[in-house]
């Protein structure tokens, strides 16, 4: 076998070319990730659709007064990867001046010969050039006349020639070559000492530090860059308070040990502090500081101080002093992370529950977490009204929303006016400011969820006993404005909007019905009713009396409807108006609904509902073929192969400009049993909701046959009054018992085949008492 043989580069050709590639395969990709495209609207476009109220103005320039830094890293990026470039155009410059060293052997060039010579010129020029290089003769030259004799042997020997024709050399394979992309020159004097250092440097000192710093870093921190003695610290305070308030709930966040000097060297400890807290919370006067706590860590003076912030920024008071600013927006930086890891606790803790390793929290413990969230997020308090999350509207503004003559409570309301009725409500703002909500309101979402249960099998999608149940939930988000209400800056009223989406429309609280659509005018009344409710609660007998007599007219086209039913024959995703709670309800609606009779029930339902109720019931499905069954099933897998990818982490920007930093609409999706108080399935993080989401929610069936009713909920963590609900009504049936299965035959057959065979008896009898085993099991 052929040897091989290393040489390093004599000239440094072999280098250059080394460098370039390995070069390019880092400079590229950093060029790209420096020179990203950026998918932010054009700012022009934008001015027309952000905020201008006071508060976002001094958020935006609080944002861009904390980015010199981030400025000037990016433009030293920028030169680096301008210095980069020059240097790799050098470099390929260089490569491209390089002559190859390697020439193939020709034995007719050596000779001086043609190609096309006969043998007896080969034989002449041989004795010729002999007679002139033989080392012998004077001034021979015995390095030629080797070369010489080498090529006559190439031309003449049979052997020779075969090798040469081959390999390219008359003494055929050589020794492998291999060129070490290296100059020659960091290997030979005294350079190889200092490349021995700087390998010991390199592998011995700063990689086991960098190594051993990024260790001792994130061994502090949980996967959501939580602390871990945080984590610690809520399962801790939620094991032992299963039943947890909202004001115990606020008391552990803000216990957090993110917010104490001892943990994170971020949060500064200032002398003036306690003087400064103590004035806050002379201010603040809450029953919520508990500052007389004795139990650790809530009593501790960073818990204090925490505290005493969140409230002031809950409340929207002004702080004394721009340092307890500063303290508060590092604060609410690190709430939704905080709160989502308390949620994800609860969860965790639910399961270890069901092992008899804690004790399980209750439902409600878990609701009065996700609360949190959206207040902290909008800097409201849990009795204020959803509509403070509009700019220039105040407590004092808020007695012109609700009078004898109409309530409004929340912004689907306030959207469903008129741009006439909701510019004289706001008439003592000027037309910039009424922009600034008209914005606001664009921004500001309106999601739908509709829910399909299934259990995914190949013989029978009937619900048993602990088969694993499937709700397809799917997500839609549109503006709240143009949902509900008329946007002024598309199209001139809501019905000019229904009519160019192909809807029905959804008439102003005022409008009388057209007399010539009955269907319309069903509608419209429910409409109406639904609209009006909330008024009735400030008027008087008669008022309520007249809304009595409307029901039973409104009601009776709902109750043949009341309750839909799968392709299969089982109730999937059905509508239980007898139970106690709102199908797909949204804001205040859902609070007033909750444990009314059933014509209150009907009439606080949602419009979507409502309009899917009202309709005709659909005819029976057509048959479908087993090639369109198994495309589903593909198409149902190919989805969740996608659903493995990377989530999106960026749906809509959320109007908050009480909040530190920019703020993306996320949800919570998890499935409950409201009757029990508990949780059926770990909440879902919902981070990518942009138009329109799919998400599959898993759960196992209970173990007992009945009918149940499981309720799926979505929260935000952004906005206030923007919770939805859909009551799942299902039966679950006793489970099969399988006795045989053909699959299970013809394995039969494939084992008394290995018996004739001549298989071993003993053998089998294993295969077959495991093969039970797992029949049993």
């Amino acid at each position: 076998m052929a040897g091989m043989n290393f040489q390093y580069d004599e000239t440094g050709s072999t280098f250059y070319y080394f460098l370039v590639s390995f070069y390019a395969l880092a400079l590229i990709p950093f060029s790209i990730w420096v020179f990203r495209a950026k998918e932010d609207k054009d700012p022009k476009d934008k001015d027309k659709t952000i905020c201008h109220c006071e508060a976002c103005q001094a958020k935006n320039r609080r944002l861009h007064a904390s980015k010199p830094k981030e400025r000037f890293i990016q433009k030293i990026l920028y030169i680096v990867v301008i210095v980069g470039w020059v240097l790799f155009a050098w470099a390929a410059y260089k490569v491209a001046q390089i002559k190859t060293d390697h020439v193939e052997y020709d034995p007719y060039e050596v000779l001086g010969i043609d190609r096309g010579s006969s043998d007896k010129e080969i034989r002449q020029q041989y004795r010729d050039l002999s007679k002139v290089h033989h080392p012998d003769k004077s001034g021979g030259d015995d390095t030629m006349f080797l070369r010489i004799a080498k090529a006559y042997a190439a031309l003449t020997d049979a052997e020779s020639r075969k090798n040469w024709e081959e390999y390219g050399n008359p003494d055929g394979p050589g020794a492998m070559q291999f060129g070490i992309a290296l100059p020659k020159w960091l290997v030979e004097g005294n350079t190889s000492i200092w490349v021995l250092m700087s390998y010991v440097i390199v592998f011995m000192v700063i990689l086991p530090a960098v190594v051993g710093t990024w260790w001792y870093k994130s061994i502090k921190y949980s996967g959501d860059k939580i602390l871990l003695p945080t984590t610690q610290l809520y399962y801790y305070f939620i094991n032992k308070t299963p039943n947890m308030v909202f004001k115990r709930a606020f008391m552990i966040l803000a216990a957090s040990f993110e917010f104490w000097k001892r943990h994170n060297n971020e949060v500064v400890e200032r002398p003036t502090d306690d003087e400064e807290v103590r004035q806050l919370m002379r201010d603040v006067s809450s029953t919520y500081l508990n500052e007389k706590n004795r139990e650790q860590p809530l009593c501790f003076p960073y818990s204090v101080k925490a505290r005493a912030l969140l409230l002031a920024h809950m409340q929207r008071l002004q702080l004394p002093s721009t340092h307890l600013h500063s303290d508060l927006l590092h604060l609410l930086s690190k709430c939704p992370t905080l709160i989502n890891e308390m949620v994800q606790i609860c969860a965790q803790l639910t399961a270890m529950s069901k092992a008899g390793h804690a004790t399980k929290p209750r439902l409600e413990t878990l609701e009065n977490i996700m609360k949190m969230c959206p207040l902290l997020v909008q800097g409201l308090w849990e009795n204020n009204s959803p509509l403070l999350m509009l700019p220039h509207i105040s407590e004092q503004q808020l007695k012109h929303f609700v009078n004898k003559k109409r309530a409004i409570r929340n912004l689907k309301q306030f959207c469903q006016l008129a741009d006439e009725d909701r510019r004289s409500l706001v008439k003592h703002l000027e037309d910039q400011e009424y922009k600034n909500i008209i914005n606001t309101l664009r921004s500001i979402p309106a999601v739908t969820m509709q829910c399909d249960m299934k259990v995914l099998d190949d013989e029978d999608n009937s619900i048993t006993a602990n088969a694993i149940v499937t709700v397809m939930v799917t997500l839609t988000r549109e503006s709240m404005l143009s949902k509900y209400g008329s946007d002024p800056g598309s199209l001139a009223n809501a019905a000019d909007w229904a009519a160019a989406e192909g809807e029905d429309a959804e008439v102003a609280l005022d409008d009388e019905p057209p007399a010539d659509d009955p269907d319309m005018q069903e509608e419209e009344v429910e409409e109406k009713k639904k609209s009006s409710k909330p008024w009735e609660k400030n008027k008087g007998k008669k008022s309520k009396g007249g809304a009595k007599k409307k029901k039973p007219a409104a009601s009776v086209p709902y109750k043949p409807k009341a309750k839909q039913t799968s392709a299969n024959g089982v109730a999937g995703a059905a509508v239980d108006k007898k139970s106690n709670g709102a199908v797909v309800k949204q804001g205040d609606e859902v609070a007033e609904t909750v444990g009314k009779s059933d014509d209150e029930s009907d009439t606080a339902q949602d419009s979507d509902v409502e309009h899917d109720l009202t309709t005709a019931p659909s005819p029976p499905p057509p048959q479908v073929d087993e090639e369109d069954d198994d495309w589903e099933e593909f198409e149902m897998e190919s989805k969740k192969h996608a659903k493995l990818e990377a989530t999106s982490l960026v749906s809509h920007s959320v109007h908050c400009p009480f909040f530190p930093s920019d703020k993306q609409e996320y949800w919570w999706l998890y499935l409950c049993d409201k009757k029990k108080s508990d949780l059926i399935t770990v909440p879902v993080r919902v981070t990518n909701l942009v138009d329109k989401q799919e998400i599959d929610v898993k759960f196992p069936a209970p173990k007992k046959p009945g009918v149940y009713t499981y309720t799926m909920c979505l929260k935000s963590d952004s906005y206030v009054d923007m919770d939805l609900f859909q009551n799942l009504k299902f039966d679950v049936k006793e489970q099969k018992v399988v006795e045989s299965h053909p699959q299970w035959d013809d394995m039969s057959d494939d084992e008394e085949h290995d018996d004739e065979s001549g298989s071993d008896e003993g053998s089998t009898s294993d295969d077959n008492s495991e093969f039970e085993y797992d029949e049993d099991n």
